[in-house]
């Protein structure tokens, strides 16, 4: 990790935004309080990243000492609490955003905390360099026998997907969850995730959306097996797509080890969603000067933290790696160089809903199973229209939002006037993210 500089405050939003849940947010307002704090301070900008501190008097004899390195940020308390950020953090960060923090020097147990997280990512750089080279052999091996698993799972799908169409699709709805999840679980064991969660998802098309949706996503599931059966012909790009939503693994390092691309990208917004047994937390990122979007995902188990080390909103000057395919989305931070906490956008440049369909469209025409899209529109306007809710932008041209989405906080910001609007353009709609309005950053 490169040296970072904090050079502004967080809002109160993006503080607010960092809250693993809304019990955490009204903790941490109701924590805000520099009564209920002592010996605060923080520090930031030159050669140092920014971090705040404090103490905070807990239910015990000992208060908590609760600190927040602003950079990655990464958090640290000596309360019990398994959330991350905490309310004392999240308290500590909302008196630093409101500007009641006093510069200083910080106190030891700061400092040796920032040394201690040093010294691990200097040990992870040192057992990184020395790691012996796999046994390209017995790597080449075990691809072997991950190929002929998936094939056989995928030969199976393949069967299983002409019985759904043969068998007709007007009473797909009724055969409950179990006809779908049992395809699912042979694929899993076939070592197939991605197809697997894919087939999965099929009891919401069935039940919910008309049988030519249905059809849609069987006959996508088809183009994936007839594009894994001709792998070796494809180009290297589209191979590397069929692979990805097939569910072969590409590994940290093989991505870390393509070439980075740098720029100042907005932190657009997050969405945390329940998948299986995990919670999947998406943050996406689009450049300033290259307009690409980036898409960093996070995993968490039942009961673990998810990553919360981009705000949304700042404006991070970093070095991104993409996983290879044919429109490549997915991506790593490898190296920050610095990071603008305020709220507005850092001169990232939105588009029109046409420009923003015409870059979908080439997206999909390299990645036909794409089916997310970051979008980041500007001077839109949120109203009905043929009995939904849609934005809106200047040339009239709209998008319409899921059905399920609720637009009652983007009406209330925009209050009727043109706003920038962040979100995810998914084939049932529009998913709404952040809003931007006189400068000011808003969670949607």
């Amino acid at each position: 990790m490169s040296e970072v500089v904090t050079d502004s405050r967080w809002s109160t939003e993006q503080v607010l935004a960092l809250a693993p849940d809304a019990s955490s947010q009204k903790a941490g307002r109701g924590l805000a309080t520099l009564q209920k704090w002592h010996d605060i301070g923080h520090d930031g900008g030159g050669e140092q990243p920014g971090g705040v501190w404090g103490l905070c008097k807990g239910s015990g004899s000992k208060p908590y000492q609760t600190c927040v390195d602003l950079a990655e940020p990464a958090y640290r308390c000596s309360c019990p609490s398994r959330k991350f950020p905490c309310k004392h953090a999240l308290a500590l960060l909302l008196l630093w955003a409101d500007g009641k923090l006093a510069a200083g020097e910080p106190p030891e147990w700061v400092r040796e905390w920032r040394d201690s997280r040093a010294a691990r990512v200097e040990r992870a750089k040192t057992r990184q360099a020395n790691a012996g080279p796999a046994d390209p052999a017995a790597a080449a091996r075990t691809a072997k026998r991950r190929a002929d698993r998936v094939t056989a799972g995928l030969d199976e799908l393949d069967t299983w997907l002409a019985d759904q169409v043969r068998a007709g699709l007007a009473g797909a709805g009724q055969h409950g969850y179990k006809h779908w999840d049992s395809m699912a679980a042979r694929l899993v064991d076939a070592q197939a995730s991605t197809a697997a969660s894919t087939v999965k998802r099929l009891a919401g098309f069935a039940v919910g959306q008309p049988a030519d949706a249905l059809l849609t996503e069987l006959a996508l599931l088809r183009m994936l097996v007839a594009g894994h059966r001709r792998l070796d012909d494809l180009p290297p790009g589209l191979a590397a797509t069929v692979r990805q939503h097939v569910g072969y693994p590409t590994s940290t390092e093989e991505v870390l080890a393509t070439p980075a691309t740098r720029d100042k990208w907005l932190v657009l917004g997050r969405q945390d969603e329940a998948a299986d047994k995990l919670t999947v937390r998406r943050v996406w990122l689009r450049g300033r000067q290259t307009a690409r979007p980036a898409l960093v995902l996070a995993f968490a188990a039942p009961g673990q933290a998810l990553n919360a080390d981009l705000v949304p909103g700042t404006v991070i000057d970093a070095d991104v790696c993409f996983y290879p395919g044919g429109a490549p989305l997915r991506a790593l931070v490898s190296q920050q160089h610095g990071v603008t906490a305020g709220s507005g956008t850092g001169d990232v440049s939105g588009s029109t809903v046409a420009a923003a369909l015409d870059d979908h469209a080439a997206a999909l025409a390299a990645d036909p199973w794409l089916d997310r899209w970051p979008v980041l529109l500007d001077d839109v306007v949120v109203a009905v229209a043929d009995g939904r809710w849609h934005v809106i932008d200047a040339a009239g041209d709209a998008l319409p939002l899921q059905s399920s989405v609720e637009p009652w906080v983007l009406v209330a910001v925009a209050g009727g006037r043109p706003v920038r609007v962040a979100a995810v353009w998914t084939p049932t709609g529009l998913q709404l993210m952040t809003a931007w309005l006189d400068g000011k950053m808003v969670a949607l």
